[in-house]
């Protein structure tokens, strides 16, 4: 059996080395020079910039990819936890450290607001029940039949899946701080509190499961040796090889076109590229199919990410690994990323210091940051090469002025990267971030289907599918995947 997996994110890695513990002949195609999608790694005069994902939450999904071929993976990577998760910071320069520490979370939430205690006990309770049903049932399960989705219906009304997570959070938390710190989790998978699905309250409890975890060396070690992992067990991979067609015979699949002249047969082709882009660029003589149009169209995207990465020469010894900074508003401010489509200037951000936790990410005497601020997408027509710069004079005011003083001073390396970036690079629709939004109307069967509802032989791993987003989200989709297949 041939398959195809085009991209190289951990969706497609994952779903590279699980066809290939079922015996199929295997080859992944990347466009880039380099492996690992959005969790590529950026390497500038000694320091080393992770691109993308930097929580590792659920290490066991990854630690199965080498445990399926009876490897051990403390052999390839090394994941360690962290004590602090977040350390969030209000305008008003007041601090919460989020932790799996639950005498210390409940002391600084009584120090907020002594009712919301118990609240917050009740929270995390309904978040288990959430995350049993959403992550550990039905994460890794196909959901491309109506009636099985149908089925679902009943308890997810009763899991309040109708409301959203900030809904959900205010329902047992009272104060407007703890409400922000305890709804933020959907940002992380590209949706806005307001309007995803409660079902993703689930990921609060998932972080207390299993903690958070940094792979030494940055997330980019963690590509290595999946690479390596990859290469042991003979699966091929083709870098600088950008899929410029998919073709298919009487709705079969079966070529790929590479750099839009070498032709690859195969029994099934495995997009970790994102759907839409698939659907509308790839697919020659494209079937038409009038409810799969009108479900595409009536897509919404996730925001768009405006990413700085940053070297200093003074290190900030104070900064914790992660921090999220949020902004005087909150509500209007995701409303003028995601639906308004137009940038603020009081912005929330996460800043990530990997060399709080590995010394190796930076040039000796030297720090390590990148800030990820969501933007809206590319839906907003914002002309990055002119807006590049001056928002990131914006950041750095921002970070100068509650997290880093003397920042701009102390820069001795720096690059950014705006949505064009995702649109052009990694081919993203609108240069989303984390593909479509993980609102309810858009979960489960709703999304992109991880067997494609048009064509045969056409699968899909990665965020835009089931069951969505984040590392272990698309790390499931292979799994699901696996199931398919």
């Amino acid at each position: 059996m041939k398959s195809i997996v085009i991209g190289s994110g951990f969706g497609g890695i994952a779903a590279a080395l699980r066809l290939k513990a079922k015996n199929h002949d295997v080859t992944l195609i990347e466009k880039q020079n380099d492996l690992g999608g959005r969790a590529r790694v950026f390497k500038k005069n000694g320091f080393t910039f992770d691109g993308g994902p930097t929580v590792i939450t659920a290490p066991y999904l990854i630690n199965e990819l080498f445990e399926l071929f009876g490897k051990n993976p403390k052999n390839y990577i090394e994941l360690v936890s962290l004590n602090t998760w977040y350390r969030f910071i209000f305008e008003d320069g007041n601090k919460f450290d989020y932790s799996g520490n639950e005498d210390e979370m409940k002391n600084q939430i009584e120090k907020i607001n002594k009712d919301d205690v118990k609240g917050y006990e009740q929270l995390v309770k309904f978040t288990k029940k959430i995350f049993d049903k959403g992550f550990i049932e039905l994460s890794d399960v196909p959901f491309d039949k109506p009636l099985f989705m149908m089925k679902q219906f009943p308890t997810l009304i009763n899991l309040k899946s109708y409301k959203s997570v900030y809904s959900l959070v205010s329902s047992y938390i009272k104060n407007e701080k703890l409400r922000r710190v305890l709804s933020m989790h959907p940002l992380l998978v590209g949706g806005n509190p307001f309007t995803t699905t409660s079902i993703y309250g689930l990921i609060l409890y998932l972080e207390k499961k299993w903690g958070i975890h940094y792979s030494m060396g940055g997330t980019g070690n963690i590509i290595k040796g999946l690479e390596k992992l990859m290469l042991e067990e003979k699966i091929k991979i083709l870098k600088n090889s950008e899929v410029t067609n998919i073709n298919f015979d009487q709705n079969k699949i079966k070529s790929i076109i590479i750099n839009n002249h070498k032709e690859l047969e195969a029994n099934n082709v495995i997009c970790n590229a994102d759907p839409p882009s698939v659907y509308e660029k790839l697919l020659v003589n494209k079937k038409t199919n009038i409810f799969f149009n009108w479900k595409k169209k009536r897509m919404d995207y996730s925001m768009g990410l405006f990413v700085y990465y940053f070297g200093t020469k003074k290190v900030y010894e104070e900064v914790e690994h992660h921090t999220i900074k949020f902004g005087n508003k909150y509500k209007e401010h995701l409303e003028d990323i995601f639906d308004k489509k137009k940038l603020n200037n009081d912005i929330s951000y996460y800043l990530h210091r990997p060399s709080a936790t590995d010394k190796s990410m930076a040039p000796e005497g030297n720090d390590c940051f990148y800030v990820l601020v969501p933007v809206p997408n590319n839906q907003s027509n914002i002309n990055w090469s002119v807006e590049g710069d001056k928002f990131k004079n914006l950041v750095i005011d921002k970070l100068e002025k509650s997290l880093l003083p003397d920042l701009r001073e102390n820069i001795v390396e720096d690059f950014y990267l705006t949505p064009d970036y995702f649109e052009k690079e990694l081919n993203t629709k609108y240069g989303s971030g984390f593909s479509i939004q993980p609102k309810f109307s858009q979960s489960a069967y709703f999304r992109f289907h991880n067997k494609s509802e048009v064509y045969d032989g056409l699968y899909f791993v990665g965020a835009g599918t089931h069951p969505g987003a984040g590392v272990p989200g698309v790390l499931s989709s292979a799994k699901v995947l696996d199931k398919i297949l």
